[in-house]
């Protein structure tokens, strides 16, 4: 498998400001409210990402409990995390997200990269955050963002 394919991303314009779509996104605890995958169970509140560096722990269903580590970071348009059970070392995965202003919205887009993991054990796991199934965050998101515009 080549490098280019463990990146997958998924993208599209959102009727709705960067700062709205980015408060969903770098508050933890709202992250369970879009997450397209059903993999987010909970975080507690008060974990506002703010700066690289920074981590988040998230318990997936299952109770998985990840630590994320912040490793890219611009407010209201970039964030990116390397996810991590607690006390690990980062297996070699990330989480982006990107904003960039645009006509009538934000165009929004989600990636996946895999293409540092090298537990083999978690291929068939990596494997399944698609772009179809990035999508469907993006759309998730979409709504919130869209829906707290309107009111």
């Amino acid at each position: 498998m080549s490098q280019s394919e463990r990146i997958v991303s998924a993208e599209r314009r959102v009727a709705a400001r960067p700062e709205t779509i980015f408060e969903l996104i770098a508050d933890p605890a709202q992250q369970p409210r879009w997450d397209g995958n059903d993999n987010l169970a909970e975080a507690a509140p008060g974990q506002r990402v703010t700066a690289v560096g920074d981590v988040f722990v998230m318990t997936n269903v299952g109770d998985r409990v990840r630590e994320n580590r912040v490793v890219e970071f611009e407010e209201g348009r970039r964030i990116a995390w390397n996810p991590a059970p607690v006390g690990e070392p980062a297996p070699g995965h990330l989480w982006r997200w990107e904003l960039e202003p645009a006509a009538e919205g934000t165009l929004v887009r989600h990636t996946y990269d895999w293409s540092g993991l090298t537990d083999e054990r978690r291929f068939e796991r990596a494997r399944s955050f698609t772009p179809d199934a990035l999508r469907a965050s993006v759309d998730r998101l979409a709504e919130l963002a869209e829906g707290a515009e309107r009111a």
